[in-house]
């Protein structure tokens, strides 16, 4: 079976640059993150059991689309003629697609998500998300805590005020269900926080001899998966260069390195003094 066949089998779409939610003048590095981006929801090594066997099928494909889209004869002979080279054995070993990926990926630790939270709250760069959230969700608060990386109840007042400011300014309208929120809806979403704050801190307990952190994002918190892009996008862009010999893979003890040239190590969310910091899959 040809890989144009395999990629309607298992992700039900022929063409491989709407596969991976690209334009057909997609640059490298934009098939790079998209590729990253796909190829986690369906890495062997973050599935559950069950799931492994179609996971693994499904990496193996996404991993020959980006050999093709990486390669400038393979992807012009795709552009011109929607023909794919198959000389290439898709049944080849799993490890080494896996190779593959983590020679593209450097690994991001817990200290470079930290370091990049730290250099993230409270830049123009959280500013001009609030302010993209707030027109996107148009002022829903719940949506706005999705979308923008590391924001959770603790920093209502903080977002407020920025938001407020930017309204009074004429930078965005005013949508009454933000400046005027039911008190019921903002005290649901509260209990919510807290409760997936105990949660997770369970799950932490629960979960303190495993190495993937990964696994816990997934047990905690599926439903974020907004969140988690968004905030993978900035990571990518930030650490992760145009040259394949590097690439982000998650791992460490909660985790999603070489370092950087100048040493300094990337953040995906935690539950710290009971805050609920976003994570994603």
């Amino acid at each position: 079976m040809g890989l144009l066949d395999l990629c309607e089998q298992y992700f039900g779409e022929r063409d491989i640059y709407k596969l991976l939610d690209l334009e057909k003048t997609a640059l490298p590095k934009d098939i790079k993150k998209a590729y990253y981006k796909l190829s986690l929801q369906v890495h062997p090594d973050r599935v559950k059991d069950a799931d492994k066997a179609n996971a693994t099928e499904k990496f193996k494909v996404l991993s020959k689309i980006y050999q093709v889209l990486s390669d400038k004869d393979k992807r012009a002979l795709y552009d011109e003629q929607g023909v794919i080279d198959d000389e290439e054995d898709m049944e080849g070993k799993l490890s080494s697609w896996l190779d593959l990926w983590r020679k593209m990926f450097k690994r991001i630790t817990d200290e470079d998500i930290t370091n990049y939270q730290k250099s993230y709250i409270g830049s123009e760069l959280e500013r001009n998300d609030m302010k993209k959230a707030y027109l996107s969700s148009k002022g829903c608060i719940n949506q706005m805590m999705n979308e923008v990386p590391f924001l959770n109840v603790d920093d209502e007042p903080r977002l407020q005020k920025i938001i407020r400011e930017m309204i009074d300014a004429g930078e965005v309208p005013e949508y009454k269900i933000f400046t005027n929120e039911p008190a019921n809806k903002r005290q649901r979403r509260h209990k919510k926080y807290a409760r997936e704050s105990k949660e997770a801190e369970e799950i932490k307990q629960k979960m303190q001899n495993e190495s993937s952190l990964e696994k816990q994002i997934m047990e905690r918190n599926k439903s974020r998966e907004d969140g988690f892009n968004s905030l993978m996008d900035k990571l990518m862009e930030k650490y992760g260069g145009e040259d394949d010999s590097e690439v982000f893979e998650i791992r460490g003890k909660k985790s999603k390195s070489k370092k950087k040239a100048n040493g300094t190590p990337v953040k995906v969310n935690g539950v710290k003094n009971g805050r609920v910091n976003k994570k994603r899959n």
